[in-house]
């Protein structure tokens, strides 16, 4: 009797923990009687018809692979121009492979692709994906973080506080940018951890076009903020997906704006959203007499395929065993999960809004979770425009109290 198939295949981009996945799960089909495949170079891969990048994997191939970062069927975003027709070729290339069961590793990409393939192989196929993404956007239940996250906010908050230890020293300001394109949990999740002095995520700022200018006016009373209070220094934590929410012409005159050769999307990772904002923020502490150095930089690239944590390296071993046991079982079109201290298999459907489009699980900001963040961060509140914290703040940036609350007020909606 033939042995049956199963491929493993990896898109978007990196994050720690893909090998850990790929080693349990080679490891477990393997000894059920398997022949393991590692598709390489992702979806391209199928897209180009290249079954020369079907590898097969054996024990002594990945049996030590799991606490290592990148991936060693490397990775790819391509998602041709005309996807429909070249979807085709992809669909060819699987049934010529003769795979009978297909893991998926990726975020909401690689997700939506996983239940394309399912669907339209109609049962010759089963597939299921498992979730990973350092942005933790894909909404597991029970709020379980997506693999890759922890780790890469282990590694960002050990970067973070170094930084302000650099910006204590020199008595500076960092504005720094963290990976997430439509989301805050990274940037959050390490400006919490680090105790940095302010965090911005897009999910506090509701308006469809958002002003540089607000942002910019957002920081700049941190910074007067923390003046008031003795300190020169500090570290503000910015989530990519803000420049999302900016107006892309206005973008384009400050930074040039990169779009993705093939999906034509705005390349949010590359903008320096630090660099736009410095300059604003710059002028407003002029105008205040307030003279301050001020650093951009991006952390995001550092982390996505660091060597995992322990969490993740664990984590991953229970992800890949799943998935392989719930193939062997008869199961498909499913994203495999930990919930409650079990193994489980969310069908694809729970994942899926009503226009067939992955789910985002986003920062809850009226939780008690981003509460506790917001309590110690360093920044102007509303409360902090009345009393005698109005006139030292107004005092430290050189204005009335009135000019003052004028000036920053409308943050608050105040006139």
């Amino acid at each position: 009797m033939q042995k049956k198939k199963l491929a493993i295949i990896v898109g978007g981009g990196p994050a720690p923990g893909i090998n850990g996945v790929i080693s349990s799960a080679t490891i477990e089909a393997l000894n059920h009687g398997l022949k393991v495949f590692g598709i390489v170079g992702g979806f391209k891969t199928l897209f180009d018809g290249n079954l020369s990048n079907f590898k097969p994997l054996t024990i002594d191939d990945v049996s030590r692979i799991h606490t290592t970062g990148g991936s060693i069927l490397k990775t790819s975003r391509d998602r041709p121009e005309n996807a429909h027709e070249k979807f085709k070729t992809l669909l060819s290339t699987l049934y010529k492979s003769g795979i009978d069961y297909l893991i998926t590793i990726g975020g909401e990409g690689t997700l939506f692709m996983a239940s394309w393939i399912e669907r339209e192989t109609r049962g010759k196929i089963s597939v299921v994906h498992v979730p990973k993404t350092i942005d933790n956007d894909i909404p597991l239940p029970g709020g379980f973080s997506t693999f890759g996250y922890q780790t890469a906010r282990h590694v960002g908050v050990n970067l973070v506080k170094n930084i302000m230890e650099d910006a204590r020293t020199m008595e500076r300001w960092y504005f720094i940018t963290t990976m997430g394109r439509h989301t805050g949990h990274l940037a959050l999740g390490i400006g919490k951890a680090a105790g940095a002095t302010i965090t911005l995520i897009p999910e506090e700022f509701p308006e469809k076009r958002l002003s540089v200018r607000k942002v910019a006016d957002i920081l700049a009373g941190a910074i007067i903020k923390r003046w008031s209070m003795g300190r020169q220094y500090g570290v503000a934590i910015l989530a990519e997906g803000i420049a999302e929410k900016f107006d892309m012409t206005e973008l384009s005159r400050m930074e040039f704006i990169e779009r993705d050769e093939v999906s034509g999307k705005v390349r949010i990772s590359d903008i320096q959203l630090g660099r736009i904002l410095k300059p604003f923020v710059m002028e407003t502490l002029r105008e205040c007499g307030i003279q301050t150095n001020i650093v951009s930089m991006n952390i995001g690239y550092e982390l996505r395929a660091a060597d995992p944590i322990p969490f993740d390296i664990e984590y991953t071993r229970n992800l890949g065993y799943g998935a392989v046991n719930h193939l062997i079982k008869g199961g498909t079109a499913a994203m495999i999960t930990v919930y409650e201290g079990r193994i489980m298999a969310v069908p694809f459907v729970e994942m899926l809004d009503s226009g067939g489009n992955v789910k985002v699980r986003k920062v809850e900001i009226d939780s008690e979770l981003y509460k506790v963040a917001r309590e110690y961060m360093i920044r102007l509140e509303e409360s902090d425009l009345s009393g005698e914290t109005l006139k030292k703040l107004a005092e430290t940036a050189n204005m009335s109290p009135e000019r003052f609350r004028e000036r920053f007020g409308y943050l608050f909606g105040l006139s």
